[in-house]
C-alpha cells in the first residue's frame, strides 16, 4: 500500500515542479513529497504596507521603518531612495539635507578613485546636528524660564561619560560658549579631559565633579577651582566633606560644594535603578544634615552652593518629572532655610530619546514629551516650591547627555551574506526511507491532517515524525542523508504552515558587543534601516548576525517589537544598513570581544553648494595589531616569530615573501574586506610564490597607523 499524497502549495499560480506521488513499501517515505492545501497563519510586515511592489516608494519605506517618527528632524528618506540627514534640524533648507550613502562611498570608495580608503564598519559624526542640539535644548528652557516669568536663568552642562570623543566634548564646548554651557565629571580622567577643554570655554561654564572621590580626585578638582574653572565638588558620600574639608584647608582654597540627594521619587523602568532611597548614588536626609553639621562647624557652611539629584536616564513622561523636581526643589529650600548659600539646583540627567517614535510613556524605549514641554514642567516645578517658600529662584542646571549627542552620529556597516533558514521547495530531495512503527504512523497521521487543513496538528505530528528519526539517528538505524531529508520536510511544512517568507540571517561586517553594546547587555534597541534602496520594496524579513564567535552576537530585536527587520535581496553591490540614535556610550560601553575593535570615524560639516558636505576628519578603526596591543600583545615580536617559522619551513625567499601577508594582516582591521582578494596568488615551478602587489597596496590604505611598517619582500 502506497503512501497518499501529502499536498502542499506556496504559491497557488504556480504549482511546485516535479513534484509527484512515489508508491513505494509500507514502511517508506515517499522520496517526493508535494503540498498544496495549508493556509498560511501570517503574512509579513513588509506586505502588510504595500502588496505593489511596482508602486513602491521611498514614502512608503519611510512609514514601514518609521523614520519620520523617530528620526524628525534629523533624518528622512530622499526620491533616490536613500537616507538624508538635515544637519540644522526643522531650519534645514532643501540644498542642505545630506545624502548619507554618497558620505560612505567617499569614506569607503579607494583612493585610486577619489575616495579616503576607509574600511568598514564607519561611524559618522555631523557636528552640525549636535550644535542643533545642544541649542535647541537651550532654547526649550529659555523660552519655558520668559514665558513663566522666572527669575534666574538656565546653564547645562555635557556628562563626558556619555561619548567622551576629544572631538565630541570639544565641539560641545566650542558650541556651548555662547550661554556658559559646561561638562560634568564622573572620574579622575574625566576630570582631566573636562579641564582641558574647558581652557576655551565659557570662564563661567559649570565643572560638576560627580563620581565616587578619594583625595586624588579631590585635590585635583580644588586644583580646577584654583585655575579658575567653576568647579562644583558634589558629594556622594558622608565621608567625603570631611576630606573636601580637610583638603581645601591645605591647599587654600575656598570650595564650591554640591551635595546629591537621595529622592524618594524614582521611575520602575530599567534606567530608574540607580534613583530612589536605595539607589547607588546620594545623601539620605540624615546625611544631608549631618553633612551641613560638619560645613557649619569648620565655618565653610556658604560652600554649599548647589544641589544634585537624578531620577533616572529615559524619564518616561512629566508628570514622573515634575515630581522628583518638586522633592528636589523643597530639599533645596530647606538648605537654603539652614543657612547654605544655595545658588544651583542640578536635576541631573533623564530626558529621554524617542528610540522607536511611538511617544510613548510606557517604555523604556520612548518618552511622551518634547524638549519644550520637559524644559517647561522643571521650570514651572523648580518656580511653585521656591515661590511658596520664599526662596530666591536658583540657576536650573541639567546633565542631558543622550539628549545631545545620540542624533549626532549614524554607524554604518555593510550586510555580507544571507542564509535561509528553512529550504525552498526545490530543495528537498527525499530518498527511500526505513521508519519505525511510531514514525509510519507519525507519518500517516501528519498525511491525514494535511487533508483536514488541520495545521496544529500537522504541526505536531511533523515534529514526533522529526524527534522519532532522530533516536532512530541516534541508534544508528538511520544514515546522515535519510536525517537530512526528513529535517528538510520538517522545515517545509514549519516555513509554509507558519509564514509565507522564511526569516532569513544576513552576516553583517560588524560586533556588537564592539559597537551596539547596549543591545547585548541590556536589550536596548536602536533604529537600524539601510541607508539606501528604499525606493524598492524590501522583499526579505531579517535577523543580523555579526562576524563574533558568540551566540550572543546577533539583533533579533528591533523597533515596534518586531522580532525581524523587512530587508532587501542581497544585489551585486554593497548594501548598507545603518544603525541610528546611538551617539550616546556605545562607544564608550564597547569591549574588544573575539578582538574586533572599534569602527573607522568620518567627521561631516555641510557646506556650501547643493546637498554639499565636507569631510573634515577622518581615522581608520584600529588595525589587528593594535587589538593585540590592547592585550598585552607585542605585534612587532608576534610577526618577527612568525616570518622566523616561515622561512625555517618554507625556505628563506618563500618565506620572506609569505611573512608579507602576515604583515598585511597585522596592519588591517579586523573586520572583513568584500572587495579584496588574496595578496598570494599562486605557487611555480620554482615553489615561489608570487603576491599581487597592487592588491597589497590597495588593501594598506585602510592600515590604522600609518607610520609603522615593518619589514616583507615580494618575489
Amino acid at each position: 500500500m502506497g503512501m497518499p499524497t501529502l499536498a502542499y502549495r506556496v504559491d497557488s499560480a504556480v504549482p511546485p515542479p516535479g513534484y509527484s506521488t512515489f508508491i513505494v513499501g509500507e514502511s517508506s517515505l515517499a522520496t517526493t513529497v508535494s503540498f498544496s492545501s495549508f493556509t498560511t497563519t501570517s503574512a509579513t510586515a513588509v506586505d502588510s504596507t504595500n502588496s505593489n511592489s511596482t508602486h513602491w516608494s521611498p514614502a512608503h519605506s519611510s512609514t514601514l521603518y518609521r523614520i519620520d517618527n523617530w528620526g524628525a528632524p534629523y533624518f528622512a528618506v530622499n526620491d533616490s531612495g536613500n537616507i538624508t540627514v538635515r544637519p540644522h534640524g526643522s531650519s534645514t533648507l532643501s540644498h542642505q539635507e545630506i545624502d548619507l550613502l554618497k558620505v560612505v562611498k567617499k569614506a569607503s570608495d579607494p583612493k585610486s578613485v577619489g575616495g579616503l580608503g576607509l574600511q568598514m564598519p564607519l561611524i559618522v559624526r555631523f557636528p552640525d546636528v549636535l550644535k542643533n542640539r545642544l541649542e535647541s535644548l537651550q532654547s526649550a528652557f529659555v523660552s519655558a524660564i520668559q514665558t513663566q516669568g522666572y527669575e534666574s536663568r538656565y546653564q547645562g552642562v555635557y556628562p563626558v561619560k556619555c561619548n567622551q570623543d576629544r572631538f565630541v566634548v570639544e565641539d560641545i564646548v566650542k558650541f556651548g560658549t555662547p550661554f556658559r554651557f559646561g561638562l560634568e565629571a564622573g572620574s579622575k580622567p574625566e576630570l582631566l579631559l573636562a579641564m582641558s577643554c574647558l581652557c576655551k570655554g565659557n570662564p563661567e561654564a559649570l565643572l560638576i565633579c560627580n563620581g565616587f572621590k578619594d583625595a586624588e580626585y579631590i585635590s585635583l578638582a580644588l586644583l580646577a577651582r584654583k585655575f579658575q574653572f567653576n568647579t562644583v565638588i558634589v558629594l556622594e558620600q558622608e565621608e567625603e566633606v570631611k576630606l573636601v574639608i580637610d583638603i581645601s584647608k591645605k591647599l587654600s582654597v575656598r570650595p564650591v560644594i554640591g551635595l546629591r540627594a537621595k529622592l524618594r521619587t524614582k521611575h520602575s523602568g530599567h534606567f530608574g535603578s540607580t534613583s530612589g532611597e536605595k539607589g547607588k548614588f546620594g545623601l539620605t536626609t540624615n546625611h544631608i544634615l549631618r553633612v551641613v553639621k560638619d560645613l557649619h562647624d569648620s565655618d565653610m557652611l556658604d560652600c554649599l552652593q548647589l544641589l544634585h539629584f537624578h531620577i533616572g536616564s529615559q524619564i518616561p513622561s512629566t508628570a514622573l518629572l515634575q515630581d522628583g523636581v518638586s522633592e528636589a526643589a523643597q530639599i533645596y529650600s530647606e538648605l537654603t532655610r539652614l543657612g547654605a548659600d544655595m545658588k544651583v539646583i542640578d536635576i541631573g540627567g533623564g530626558l529621554g530619546i524617542d528610540y522607536d517614535g511611538s511617544k510613548s510613556g510606557n517604555s523604556d524605549l520612548s518618552v511622551s514629551y518634547s524638549l519644550e514641554e520637559y524644559a517647561s514642567a522643571v521650570v514651572n516645578a523648580i518656580q511653585v516650591v521656591c515661590d511658596r517658600k520664599s526662596v530666591k529662584h536658583p540657576i536650573i542646571c541639567s546633565e542631558s547627555g543622550r539628549a545631545i549627542v545620540s542624533h549626532h552620529s549614524v554607524l554604518i556597516f555593510e550586510a555580507m551574506s544571507t542564509t535561509d533558514t528553512a529550504p525552498s521547495m526545490n530543495q528537498i530531495n527525499l530518498p527511500f526511507i526505513e521508519l519505525s512503527e511510531d514514525a509510519r504512523s507519525d507519518y500517516w497521521n501528519m498525511s491525514d491532517a494535511v487533508m483536514r487543513h488541520d495545521n496544529e496538528t500537522c504541526l505536531f505530528y511533523a515534529d514526533q515524525l522529526k524527534q522519532r528519526c532522530v533516536e532512530q539517528f541516534k541508534e544508528g538505524s538511520l544514515g546522515i542523508e535519510q536525517l537530512a531529508a526528513v529535517d528538510g520536510l520538517f522545515d517545509l511544512v514549519t516555513k509554509t504552515i507558519v509564514e509565507t517568507e522564511p526569516v532569513r540571517t544576513y552576516l553583517v561586517n560588524l560586533s556588537i558587543f564592539t559597537s551596539i553594546p547596549d543591545f547585548w547587555s541590556i536589550g536596548q534597541i536602536f533604529p537600524i534601516v539601510p541607508i539606501h534602496r528604499l525606493d524598492q520594496k524590501p522583499e526579505v524579513k531579517a535577523i543580523l548576525s555579526d562576524l563574533t564567535c558568540d551566540s550572543d552576537g546577533k539583533i533579533d530585536k528591533f523597533i515596534g517589537g518586531e522580532a525581524n527587520l523587512p530587508l532587501h535581496k542581497p544585489g551585486n553591490g554593497q548594501y548598507y544598513l545603518g544603525m541610528f540614535l546611538g551617539g550616546a556610550y556605545q562607544e564608550a560601553l564597547g569591549g574588544v570581544h573575539n578582538l574586533f575593535g572599534s569602527p573607522s570615524v568620518v567627521t561631516v560639516l555641510q557646506s556650501d553648494g547643493p546637498h554639499s558636505f565636507a569631510i573634515t576628519h577622518a581615522m581608520s578603526g584600529p588595525s589587528c595589531a593594535d587589538v593585540l596591543r590592547v592585550m598585552q600583545h607585542e605585534p612587532k615580536l608576534m610577526f618577527e616569530n612568525l616570518k622566523h617559522r616561515a622561512e625555517e619551513f618554507c625556505g628563506i625567499d618563500a618565506g620572506s615573501c609569505l611573512a608579507s601577508t602576515v604583515a598585511r594582516s597585522f596592519q588591517n582591521m579586523p573586520y572583513l574586506e568584500p572587495r579584496s582578494s588574496c595578496s598570494l596568488i599562486a605557487m611555480n615551478n620554482s615553489g615561489f610564490y608570487y603576491c599581487n602587489e597592487e592588491d597589497y597596496y590597495a588593501g594598506s590604505e585602510t592600515g590604522a597607523n600609518k607610520d609603522e611598517h615593518w619589514s616583507y619582500c615580494f618575489a
